[in-house]
């Protein structure tokens, strides 16, 4: 069940969900490829990587772009000589009512989302398909499963990332390429840090097990999903919102 010899590259991995998973994958035994724009905090997830004495490169890239994606890519293969795990977790909200959103509020979500997804997978199962074997996830949310008002833009490209990988699952079974995503709630991190104390009060009333998550629940699920344990499971989209969305 451990993941000694295996490699992880995870996007978005400064801070938030990214960082959690990429050191819960290295408290498993994986050598961690980390990748964000914010290179400061990505410096300070390698150094704690690092710690748990597993091997650690961390690169500055904007998921955006397909050169800059598939660049990474290369680097994990140089480094490691494989690559067996990727997380696509690189994720933003520019929130707002629809006719209040501007179109460029509407495009960087999509692009980083949902385009960025797109970009290291096309990158990463080139070589997985070499191997023959490969795991990947996709962080989607359980915005894209049931809507909000407000978030048309993260809602859409949610959407959009369960549908994507559905479709990969498909293509690149007969590769031993496993394609997953994990859809969470509500969860403690910087990104909902702006919701008040009242608001969280209050969606933790709508969630079943009164709570919001943390970014450790969603990292378990995704180490289940890159673990041998899952080897049977590809195209499914796990759940974790404490029963927000059933």
């Amino acid at each position: 069940m451990g993941l000694e010899g295996k490699t992880a590259l995870i996007t978005g991995a400064a801070q938030g969900i990214g960082k959690n998973i990429a050191l819960f994958l290295a408290k498993m035994g994986a050598d961690i490829a980390i990748c964000d724009i914010n290179i400061e905090k990505l410096e300070e997830t390698k150094k704690e990587v690092a710690a748990l004495q597993r091997r650690c490169i961390a690169s500055q890239v904007n998921v955006v772009h397909f050169k800059e994606s598939s660049w990474m890519v290369s680097r994990v293969i140089e480094e490691f000589s494989h690559l067996d795990i990727l997380v696509n977790n690189a994720g933003v909200t520019r929130d707002m009512l629809l006719l209040r959103m501007k179109e460029e509020d509407w495009d960087i979500v999509m692009e980083i989302n949902l385009k960025g997804t797109f970009n290291f997978t096309k990158a990463a199962v080139k070589y997985m398909s070499k191997q023959k074997a490969g795991k990947i996830v996709n962080i989607a949310s359980v915005i894209g499963e049931m809507g909000n008002a407000g978030q048309a833009n993260y809602s859409a490209s949610k959407a959009g990332i369960i549908g994507f990988t559905k479709s990969i699952a498909r293509e690149f079974a007969s590769r031993n390429i496993n394609v997953n995503a994990v859809a969470p709630g509500f969860i403690e991190t910087e990104m909902t840090s702006a919701m008040t104390d009242a608001a969280k009060e209050e969606m933790s009333k709508l969630i079943p097990l009164v709570r919001m998550g943390n970014p450790e629940d969603v990292s378990r699920a995704v180490y289940f999903l890159v673990s041998e344990a899952s080897s049977y499971i590809t195209g499914q989209v796990i759940n974790v919102n404490g029963g927000l969305y059933m």
